[in-house]
């Protein structure tokens, strides 16, 4: 069924301005094998981290900028194209028409998604929240951190966590408790949903009310929000003044979650000196930082053998979310 979900659908992998520059690259891993996103001369590309030639990894780095380069004979994918080195020694039959092994790729206003064999068109995926994503995606200029690491969970066991608002003040006490958010408004389009929060700390509430002069913002919205991107994202946000996208992928060794989070910059006024944002966004991915970790710690004291993903009983309002993802999981479970 993982195999299934990850081939079958389109997945948020990054958004345009995190690869402005020729070179730049980042690597995901899904069920333990790796994919490439780069900035191929101005053009984003996706791939399997495998040359095709005897199978040696393109990138091992999670980030960076380089040429895509095999290290083990230099074949090179530049320009659209794999450039082979001493070409003549290889009997021309056995290479027409071998290429890296490319995704189909999908926008979303500036978020590039990627799929193996998609089932359905990205738009059918998304359904109602797709011009509310493209808008977001607007509203985005950079990535200021990069966090990976495994979670010792099954990835719906953090997939739920994340759903789930009922923890946050027993979770979260001291990162994103302070907000003391409200009780959740839902929404779904498809197998996905939305989630938002009033921010009920009047001082917190005042004080990011005056950060808002600080940004360009055509999205702008009081409070906190939460959407889920079926099967393995979410997209968190205070604001508008910054995107956290996190990916919960299921790992090859059963029972972990090959884990990422980014967080993308909110659009700054014009003329403002980017630097002077500096302490704000470390801040903001410190506190995103402390929340993970939590979540994580929760989330590996749950025994998952004792999880029954067809039962929707002893689920109170707050986590209607987490019935509905149930219900999505087995409808994209394949007969």
């Amino acid at each position: 069924m993982n195999r299934y979900l990850r081939d079958s659908y389109w997945h948020l992998l990054c958004h345009r301005t995190e690869l402005p520059a020729n070179g730049d690259y980042l690597r995901l891993q899904w069920l333990g094998e790796d994919i490439v996103v780069a900035n191929d001369q101005g053009d984003l590309i996706a791939f399997d981290n495998v040359c095709p030639h005897r199978g040696a990894r393109f990138f091992s780095a999670d980030s960076g900028n380089g040429p895509v380069t095999c290290p083990y004979h230099g074949w090179t994918f530049r320009g659209g194209e794999l450039h082979i080195p001493c070409r003549h020694k290889f009997r021309e039959h056995e290479l027409n028409g071998l290429q890296i092994g490319a995704l189909a790729l999908a926008w979303c206003g500036d978020f590039l998604f990627a799929s193996v064999k998609p089932a359905a068109s990205l738009e059918n995926q998304l359904a109602g929240m797709f011009d509310r994503l493209a808008a977001i995606s607007m509203d985005i200029y950079g990535r200021h951190d990069w966090n990976a690491y495994i979670y010792n969970c099954d990835w719906k066991i953090a997939i739920e966590n994340g759903l789930d608002s009922l923890h946050t003040p027993f979770v979260h006490t001291n990162s994103l408790g302070r907000l003391h958010l409200s009780d959740p408004v839902n929404s779904y389009e498809a197998a996905n949903s939305l989630a938002s929060f009033e921010i009920k700390d009047a001082q917190m509430l005042r004080r990011l009310k005056t950060v808002g002069k600080l940004f360009h913002l055509s999205e702008q919205f009081e409070g906190y929000m939460s959407m889920f991107i079926f099967p393995f994202t979410m997209l968190t946000s205070t604001f508008g003044y910054s995107y956290s996208l996190q990916h919960f992928f299921p790992a090859k060794e059963p029972g972990k979650t090959q884990f990422y989070s980014r967080l993308l910059k909110g659009v700054l006024r014009p003329g403002l000196d980017a630097s002077a944002m500096q302490h704000f966004f470390d801040s903001t991915a410190q506190v995103n930082r402390m929340v993970f970790e939590e979540d994580h710690a929760v989330c590996r004291q749950i025994d998952d053998t004792r999880y029954d993903w067809h039962d929707l009983s002893r689920l109170s309002s707050d986590e209607e979310k987490i019935a509905h993802f149930r219900r999505s999981l087995q409808s994209a479970t394949p007969r």
